[in-house]
C-alpha cells in the first residue's frame, strides 16, 4: 500500500544515510522502523514473548545454582510492581 506520510527534514536525512548504508529501499527501511515500532508497543505481544522465555526456564529442568540464580532473577524482574 501506498501512503504519503509528512517527517522533519533531518530523520528523512538520517533514514536516507541508514538506507544506503544498509543497502535496503527507503520503503523497507521505514516498513522495517515501524514493524519494530508497533512490535515495542504491543503489550499482548510482550507479554506472550515473557510467557514463553518463563515456559522454556521451567521446562529446561534447571538444576544447577546458576540456572537457579538466572530463573529467581527472571521472576523477580518479570513481577516487579512497576512497569
Amino acid at each position: 500500500m501506498k501512503t504519503a506520510v509528512s517527517i522533519p527534514d533531518e530523520i528523512f536525512q538520517g533514514a536516507e544515510r541508514l538506507a544506503k548504508r544498509t543497502k535496503k529501499s527507503r520503503s523497507r527501511l521505514f516498513s522495517d522502523a515501524v514493524r519494530e515500532y508497533l512490535a515495542r508497543h504491543a503489550p499482548e505481544e510482550i507479554t506472550a514473548a515473557m510467557d514463553r522465555v518463563c515456559e522454556e526456564m521451567a521446562n529446561s529442568g534447571a538444576n544447577n545454582s546458576k540456572d537457579e540464580f538466572v530463573a529467581s532473577a527472571v521472576w523477580h524482574t518479570l513481577n516487579r510492581s512497576e512497569w
